[in-house]
């Protein structure tokens, strides 16, 4: 489970709303621009949609000439069979065009169509990262990953399901009504349009109801994927208090949950299809009825009964499968929703409009009359005021809940201040690209997070176009390459899932090494040794205090013998600062932090004790 320190407020802040709810029109309008970057293949594409229907719709009419053109000529004593070469030539040309024409629309679009979906993920993937630090404390990484996956894949079912199987079907039903009512019986017409008619209103009414089944399993589906992933990733957690059956149970509540939603929409398919059936069929057979009674009657020829029942056939089977294509798009701008809901999250903090980049000469980094907020009844920094001189190191102490980890991320403006303003050799940190911003800023976290990659990897993640040697240069310094050269892979080594293969001294010299290949102008160490033994802080505390040498620095701290030789301390007790100056200085006022010093001065003594 992520790690937050008290004062981040993280428990209070509320969870991530969900997007207002879109409506399917509005999913359509967010998608459209995606696919019109490409119009003239879209146009082409159509074209040749329209082209194939056309030669699919023409077959039963060739049919027709071939039968009614067909003669038996006698002689010989034997009947000869003469076949109108012309309408069977031209039958096996049409059956050859629908297909090729197919095809070339399926060819023209493939390109829309995957570089849509390859775009739309990239920017949600971009916009997920702008987010500022509170969206993300608020979400759950299983489920947010499900919707991305669900909702990329209904991009290519959606367009898929409405260009290549709506549309050419809409076109073959407009060019078969068309000429059934120019050339037969009006009855043929409007039979076939009732049962259009009725078909479409009863597939979207019944589709309409059981969307509402479709939206509760994919919620369903990823909460029960975001306890499934949070109990893989707490892998350690659970078996230290052997809550194995414990996950299971509460697992399994969620698949249960699924499976009842599951079944009601299996339950409501059964219904749209016996429904769609019974309409198509009762169609069908009146068709059928009203041709034969015309060729009984002489109004119509063989050919044209033959032709009445290519079309029906015809019909019958995109028709058929327009349930089924409409719950697929219902289903997909469903699974959409989401995804483009993500799109909709308020970045909260973002660039000003042409942000400049920061310019550091020195980096003095100075806290004007800071005031923040995680939210508005619950105030964490009471007008904070200091400097941190240009290659200096001051250092902020405080009791749990005293606001000291909320200054680094306001420094890294993962949220931006209530009042006040945080300004770096002079410039106000709001009025500069967040990108220049960070790329000045170095972190040795408390807890390090690495990547389920090589050793490798997460020291070049500092500066991922970094050389060889300067990334074997930035692990010694940080006292590691000797380490990595005696593991079998070297440093071709993974470190696991957030780098668990490691010890906790080996991930902080990883986070060392990715921090110097950095090489940024002011570094923050924010309790970056307190959770090591003693004997690993001290041997880090050393690297630490080696590399922070002529730089801007910031440390956080809870073990104040780390920090007694900085520049400058400052004691902050909730969310105020109520004493600052150098270790001697504060020791002579007997306060706040000479009280501090002596708790942790006596706390080793008590250790140490004989047992009696």
């Amino acid at each position: 489970m992520r790690r937050h320190s008290v004062n981040s407020a993280s428990s209070d802040l509320p969870a991530n709303s969900p997007a207002a709810e879109r409506n399917d029109w509005a999913t359509l309008r967010s998608l459209l621009p995606y696919l019109w970057v490409y119009k003239w293949r879209v146009i082409l594409a159509l074209f040749f949609l329209f082209a194939a229907k056309v030669a699919i719709v023409s077959v039963p009419l060739v049919l027709k000439g071939l039968i009614d053109n067909m003669s038996i000529k006698p002689g010989a004593g034997q009947e000869l069979l003469i076949l109108p070469l012309g309408f069977l030539l031209a039958y096996g040309c049409l059956r050859l065009a629908t297909t090729i024409f197919t095809e070339l629309r399926e060819f023209l679009f493939a390109r829309v169509t995957q570089r849509a979906v390859r775009t739309i993920a990239l920017k949600v993937f971009d916009h997920v990262h702008a987010l500022s630090l509170r969206f993300h404390l608020g979400r759950q990484t299983g489920g947010m990953t499900r919707d991305i996956e669900r909702g990329t894949r209904a991009i290519n079912s959606l367009i898929s399901f409405t260009l290549f199987n709506i549309l050419p079907t809409l076109v073959e039903i407009t060019l078969v009504l068309t000429y059934l009512i120019l050339h037969y019986d009006i009855w043929f017409s409007v039979i076939t349009g009732v049962a259009l008619v009725s078909y479409i209103a009863f597939t979207i009414g019944v589709t309409d109801w059981r969307t509402k089944f479709r939206r509760t399993m994919n919620e369903l589906d990823s909460k029960a994927n975001s306890k499934a992933i949070d109990s893989l990733i707490n892998y350690e957690t659970v078996k230290y208090f052997g809550n194995e059956a414990y996950e299971a149970q509460r697992y399994d509540q969620g698949l249960q949950q699924f499976e009842q939603a599951a079944v009601k929409s299996q339950s409501s398919l059964s219904l749209l299809n016996t429904g769609q059936s019974l309409i198509i069929a009762t169609a069908v057979t009146l068709i059928l009825w009203r041709a034969m009674v015309g060729v009984q009657h002489g109004t119509m020829t063989l050919g044209d009964l033959v032709a009445v029942n290519t079309f029906m056939i015809q019909l019958y089977v995109p028709l058929n499968f327009l349930g089924v294509i409409y719950r697929e798009i219902k289903q997909a701008l469903a699974d959409m929703e989401k995804l483009f809901g993500l799109l909709d999250q308020n970045r909260e903090v973002a660039d000003v409009p042409n942000a400049p980049a920061l310019r550091t000469s020195g980096a003095k980094v100075e806290f004007k009359a800071v005031n923040f907020s995680y939210e508005s009844k619950r105030q964490i920094l009471f007008d904070v005021n200091f400097t941190v001189e240009a290659g200096t190191t001051t250092a902020v102490v405080g009791h749990s809940g005293s606001g000291k980890s909320t200054l680094s991320r306001l420094l890294f403006r993962f949220y931006d201040v209530s009042a006040g303003s945080i300004t770096i050799d002079g410039q106000d940190i709001r009025q500069v690209s967040q990108q220049s911003l960070r790329s000045a800023l170095g972190i040795v976290p408390q807890d390090t997070v690495l990547f389920n990659d090589t050793i490798r990897y997460n020291i070049a993640y500092g500066r991922p176009d970094a050389t060889e040697e300067e990334i074997i240069a930035a692990a010694r310094a940080a006292s590691i390459h000797d380490f990595i050269v005696s593991l079998p892979d070297g440093y071709q080594a993974m470190v696991g899932e957030r780098g668990l293969k490691l010890s906790g001294g080996e991930k902080q010299r990883v986070a060392i090494a990715r921090t110097l290949l950095k090489n940024p102008a002011i570094l923050i160490f924010d309790e970056a040794t307190s959770a090591l033994d003693s004997k690993s802080e001290q041997a880090i505390q050393e690297q630490l205090h080696t590399i922070a040498q002529n730089r801007t620095t910031l440390v956080i701290a809870h073990r104040l013998s780390t920090i007694a030789d900085a520049h400058q301390i400052i004691v902050l007790d909730h969310g105020r600062i109520v004493e600052r100056g150098t270790h001697a200085e504060l020791l002579s006022l007997g306060q706040h932090y000479a009280q501090m010093w002596a708790r942790q001065q006596a706390q080793p003594a008590q250790t140490e004790q004989p047992e009696e």
